[in-house]
């Protein structure tokens, strides 16, 4: 059975990949996300440390969860597809195959099992190039086992097959192939022989990118507390 997760929400995934990409540590890319830092760490885990390319653009076509939320609000309330599709602002057509395609048999529509529902039959991607083109996947391997980095791995193949395409593999290819599961068509311990050996990829930033939690002209609390006083006997003058 098809379970439901807010990772398949596009609308709450991707805001927090962004803010992640734009230098914001994972506590504050999940608040902005609206949620918390485990959650967001759980993403980074579950993708590799890649930032999953469904739903950076949602196109117009693709219903986004609020409005599943809203189409199984409305038919609870008895609206017809014409007036449920006017307020979305799209076809009746849509909202007619909407409800065609993730109702269950008895005509119940909820949006987690429909949204759930389509986030699966949509991961059905083409075979990765490197799991398909075995020629092609032993080259890589050897380059990184030589310790060459995804970028010049994809310039060396290039340059060594410049007529053949089905032998040219792009930088991000590489990469989704070590990190993301389901896309691993190399071996995962291959990571090893990167130049950063991480498990995981970090968020690419463009250098001078990274945030800092060290505001500029901060005041140090040792520096504004008042320095205690010394007590002295009035007889002697020594310090008590």
């Amino acid at each position: 059975m098809v379970r439901f997760s807010n990772a398949q929400v596009a609308e709450a995934v991707q805001p927090f990949w962004a803010a992640l990409q734009r230098g914001e540590f994972i506590t504050d890319a999940a608040a902005q996300a609206g949620t918390y830092r485990k959650q967001g760490t759980r993403w980074v885990a579950a993708c590799g440390g890649v930032r999953p390319r469904r739903g950076r653009d949602l196109k117009g076509r693709c219903l986004t969860f609020a409005e599943r939320e809203e189409i199984a609000l409305a038919r609870a309330r008895g609206e017809t597809m014409r007036v449920i599709a006017q307020r979305l602002g799209r076809s009746p057509s849509t909202v007619s195959r909407e409800l065609a395609r993730n109702a269950d048999r008895g005509g119940d529509y909820r949006a987690t099992v429909a949204h759930a529902l389509a986030y699966e039959r949509a991961s059905r991607p083409k075979s990765a190039k490197l799991a398909v083109n075995v020629a092609l996947r032993e080259l890589v391997q050897d380059d990184l086992l030589r310790r060459y980095s995804p970028e010049q791995i994809a310039g060396r193949l290039r340059r060594q097959f410049p007529d053949d395409p089905e032998m040219w593999v792009s930088t991000e290819t590489i990469y989704q192939s070590l990190y993301v599961q389901s896309r691993g068509a190399l071996r995962r311990e291959l990571t090893k022989c990167l130049r950063t050996g991480r498990a995981l990829r970090l968020p690419g930033r463009h250098a001078g990118q990274r945030k800092s939690r060290i505001v500029r002209d901060m005041v140090n609390i040792n520096s504004s507390r008042p320095r205690p006083t010394t007590a002295r006997c009035p007889a002697t003058g020594k310090a008590i």
